[in-house]
């Protein structure tokens, strides 16, 4: 007799809930989130017979990896599916919530969820260290900003963040009370400067190292940061049958409402990774503002932006990489700066 096990996992705990074929009940159970107490918590029964389940999260790619290892058959199943059947249960908890999942695990209702490799999150890891630290270095210099408003100094509407300390500092020290106040300020971010400097060296040649990544950024406006994140997020290109799907699953299609006689196309979904979908988008716009090189996406691309506008036709132009960076990379094979000859 096949086993249905349903995992509710939190950051300590997991709640365990095993029911069999028919949906019986077997038992419910609570235990440390540790790979070996879940093993311990399903000894009694046969690896071969069980069949594990649980929603994406954050732990997900550990537990998937070491039940995998430990011989279980697993599945990661996608959270806003598995949101919407627990929604109708009446009283929520951990121990409902297991039972639950273990029945829709048992009713295949359920999209399985795609598990990256060690690989592609270590790259993640990267990139997202370096935004972080990006990200601070800006608000500091902000922060500056507008305290330089109070005692009437105005800085440049732009200026660039490696000339930003030597443009600040002296306007600083040449104050006493801005000394007090800033000097420690400007050495904390020049000191986060530094560092966010060794990881965008390290992210650059992460990608140069990349095959891949060095066929993404052939494309005129696909730098390391989009060539990188592309990467990272997709990690295996065989997973999508149809490079199609590709712009569909980082939300770069729209959602579509119908019902009788109503259609609504609507805007994009905005579905999957946010961050990918962040860096197409800048790739899309540098290549038809500042790239200078020629293709035939940004011809298209400045076309449409005469009839749709700007915004419309720089999304229509990230829609278009995505799928060119999947098959280039599934393929092969090179960007063509111009269409064949003779081709349609």
């Amino acid at each position: 007799m096949d086993y249905y096990v349903g995992l509710d996992v939190s950051l300590r705990t997991v709640a365990v809930c095993v029911i069999n074929a028919d949906g019986k009940l077997i038992f419910e159970h609570s235990v440390a989130c540790e790979i070996e107490d879940i093993i311990e918590c399903l000894r009694g029964i046969s690896a071969a017979e069980l069949r594990i389940g649980f929603e994406a999260g954050p732990m997900s790619q550990h537990l998937f990896g070491g039940l995998r290892a430990a011989g279980f058959d697993v599945v990661c199943m996608e959270a806003r599916q598995v949101n919407a059947a627990l929604s109708a249960m009446r009283n929520k908890t951990d121990k409902t919530d297991a039972r639950g999942i273990a029945q829709v695990l048992r009713s295949g209702w359920f999209s399985p969820v795609y598990i990256k490799s060690r690989e592609a999150h270590a790259l993640r890891a990267l990139l997202s260290s370096r935004k972080a630290i990006q990200k601070k270095c800006i608000d500091l210099a902000n922060e500056v900003r507008g305290l330089f408003k109070i005692f009437g100094i105005r800085l440049p509407s732009r200026v660039e963040q490696g000339t930003f300390d030597e443009r600040v500092r002296p306007l600083v020290e040449a104050d006493p009370d801005l000394s007090h106040a800033l000097l420690p300020l400007l050495d904390a971010r020049a000191m986060l400067y530094t560092t966010y400097r060794e990881l965008d060296r390290r992210v650059k040649q992460a990608a140069s190292r990349d095959e891949a990544c060095m066929r993404f950024m052939a494309i005129p406006g696909v730098g390391p940061i989009a060539a990188l994140t592309f990467r990272a997020a997709v990690d295996d290109p065989s997973r999508f049958t149809s490079s199609r799907t590709v712009a569909a699953h980082f939300g770069l299609t729209p959602r579509r409402y119908q019902s009788g006689e109503m259609d609504n196309p609507g805007r994009i979904s905005k579905a999957g990774d946010s961050d990918v979908r962040a860096a197409l988008y800048s790739a899309a716009n540098a290549m038809m503002m500042r790239s200078v090189a020629s293709s035939e996406i940004k011809s298209w691309g400045l076309r449409l932006m005469r009839r749709k506008g700007r915004r419309r036709a720089v999304v229509a132009v990230a829609r278009k990489l995505a799928v060119i960076m999947h098959r280039i990379w599934a393929d092969g094979t090179e960007f063509r700066h111009e269409p064949l000859r003779g081709a349609a």
